[in-house]
């Protein structure tokens, strides 16, 4: 068939109609158009699309699958999500279009009222031979959401080949076709790169960046806040650390949880940041929503309350994947309520358009659950809207903001450099986790080889479109309020020009101030760059190196040189000492083998 999509319209089926199923276009957009035009083309058996969080994949799918049916392609369609809540919310888009699916199928026949079936991948799982049968029996489209969490186990994976092996037709969507594992992700073709690594060959891609700029999605302002930290460790020692200073990846960890410690400072100056920031982007969208995401339940119920003793408001809460967190998502949705807190996962495509202001309140750092989480929030239903996210201050998190439009796609071969660290490793725990049916606490805080003791926020940077700007401020102060009350509605290229404006007026007004003033680090963002983690293994590695020197210099042991150095210069042993401290120390070392010459 070699119809074009562009004369294909009046074949829709007369279900389909003017609007597209999320009420977010009154038409197809053009990269929806663009695919619908390639796969009417081609006719695939196999089709991958991948399009960034917020651009549409659900009415690109709903449209296809009416096409399809209409021409008699298929005689029935299959959607397969990752979860309960997104299941139903596939069955409620595809009902808007006359496609009825059932989300409570389990077994047996299928009513005659409907034209197809919604399950999630754990459902396939549990019984692959059931779903083979029925697409053994009728000609059918099988919807793989999200497909990159069919390789999230071997017998998920497996099942999905069995079930799905002899399907007319298999489209798979993802907003984020990467993964941690070399799992090969069924029904995806993959092909040699130059460096003779497999990586996920798409049908068609429609990343962040195109849909920026096409106004597609919203642009996405984050706001960065570090603090001072202070935690003990198992051992007993008393350790205290600036966020955003490097320290090693343990350290980094310890302060990150300090920072989120619902009875520290840090969460409460956030929380009330964000609210703010709020507030100023409901003057222009009145509906506009906040979420919180935690780690896990206990969080998620203290920062509900923190949000009620901020705001005065009472928080949705949505503790776990389950039919009542499903509810109060859809009711979260349509009212007109400040503030949602989700645990993990359960934000994966939960699709609330009016979601505009979101806290990355977890100690997840891997860039697949970063770009699902933030895109909650770029949803765009009008021209012009921002998205405001807060973040501690943590390298990673602020290297995955920069790099927003970087496309990825899965590698099966991932050749590992020696001292190199792979940012995926957490991933397969962290997927595996995303599907448990509750978000239950599984004892693991109670096990942190830590506890936290104090800590307080500061503003630290903005960053946006891969720049950064903005000075330290305390919380509260004039400088904070002038980034928290940016317009709410703005095109992308305003958003630049007025951080750019709002970063001179903060370093005139700077300068303005008596040195006894200036108790923050006085330094443009862009002069204030987070060292990464392989440059504090190059600072240790110096450390060591000059040590081993002056051991050969002064005749004594290493260790005695390394706990003279702690002695002199404070701080804990180097292996957790920050960048700062380790520099102190090799200044030190220095000195003392200059004095022995």
């Amino acid at each position: 068939m070699t119809t074009t999509a562009a004369s294909s319209s009046h074949h829709l089926s007369p279900a389909f109609p003017g609007r597209a199923p999320w009420g977010t276009a009154s038409k197809l957009r053009a990269w929806q158009q663009g695919a619908m035009e390639k796969y009417i083309q081609e006719q695939p058996r196999d089709f991958l699309a991948v399009a960034t969080p917020g651009a549409g994949k659900t009415t690109f799918a709903l449209t296809l699958a009416s096409w399809l049916l209409h021409h008699h392609v298929v005689q029935q369609v299959t959607v397969v999500a990752p979860t309960e809540h997104l299941k139903k919310q596939w069955a409620e888009a595809a009902a808007r279009i006359g496609i009825k699916l059932d989300p409570e199928y389990s077994a047996g026949p299928l009513g005659k009222e409907y034209h197809g079936v919604a399950v999630t991948y754990a459902g396939v799982g549990v019984r692959p031979m059931l779903h083979r049968n029925r697409v053994e029996q009728r000609k059918t489209l099988v919807i793989l959401d999200e497909i990159h969490h069919a390789g999230d186990s071997k017998s998920w994976g497996e099942a999905c080949l069995e079930a799905f092996e002899p399907a007319t037709r298999r489209l798979a969507l993802t907003g984020t076709p990467f993964r941690s594992d070399t799992n090969p992700i069924p029904f995806v073709t993959y092909e040699e790169d130059n460096a003779g690594i497999r990586r996920s060959a798409a049908d068609y891609t429609y990343g962040y960046g195109s849909a920026l700029t096409d106004g597609v999605v919203r642009p996405v302002i984050f706001l960065s806040y570090s603090g001072n930290m202070r935690w003990r460790t198992k051992a007993g020692d008393e350790i205290a650390a600036r966020l955003g200073e490097p320290m090693t990846k343990d350290a980094v960890s310890q302060a990150w949880r300090t920072a989120l410690d619902p009875r520290g400072e840090w969460m409460p100056s956030v929380l009330r940041a964000a609210d703010q920031r709020l507030t100023e982007v409901r003057k222009a969208i009145p509906d506009a929503g906040a979420l919180v995401i935690a780690s896990d339940q206990d969080s998620a119920r203290a920062y509900a309350k923190l949000i009620r003793e901020i705001t005065g408001d009472k928080a949705t809460l949505v503790l776990s994947d389950d039919a009542g967190a499903s509810d109060r998502i859809d009711e979260f949705s349509n009212n007109h309520d400040r503030w949602m807190v989700a645990v993990r996962m359960v934000s994966e495509g939960v699709d609330v358009p009016r979601l505009a202001v979101g806290v990355y309140a977890t100690t997840i750092s891997t860039p697949l659950f970063f770009a699902q989480a933030v895109g909650r929030f770029v949803r765009s239903r009008r021209r012009g809207e921002t998205a405001s996210v807060f973040l501690p201050t943590i390298p990673d998190l602020l290297t995955f903001a920069n790099e927003m439009e970087v496309e990825r796609d899965h590698a099966l071969d991932k050749p590992k450099k020696e001292g190199e660290e792979d940012p995926y490793a957490e991933e397969e725990k962290l997927l595996q986790e995303a599907e448990k049916q509750q978000d239950e606490d599984t004892g693991e805080q109670d096990m942190l080889p830590f506890e936290a003791l104090e800590s307080d926020a500061v503003f630290d940077r903005v960053l946006y479109d891969g720049a950064e700007f903005g000075m330290q401020a305390h919380p509260g102060s004039e400088e904070e309020q002038d980034y928290l009350g940016i317009p709410g509605l703005l095109e992308p290229d305003q958003v630049q020009l007025l951080l750019q404006k709002r970063q001179a007026r903060q370093i005139a007004h700077s300068r303005k101030k008596p040195d006894a003033e200036a108790d923050l680090l006085e330094l443009p963002a862009e002069r204030r760059p987070v060292v990464s983690h392989k440059e504090m293994m190059e600072l240790r590695k110096q450390l060591n190196t000059m040590v081993g020197a002056y051991v050969h210099q002064s005749g004594k042991p290493h260790g005695v040189i390394h706990t003279e150095l702690r002695r002199v210069c404070g701080g804990p042993p180097s292996a957790e000492a920050t960048a700062g401290q380790l520099r102190q120390r090799i200044a030190k070392v220095q000195e003392w083998a200059t004095r022995m010459r």
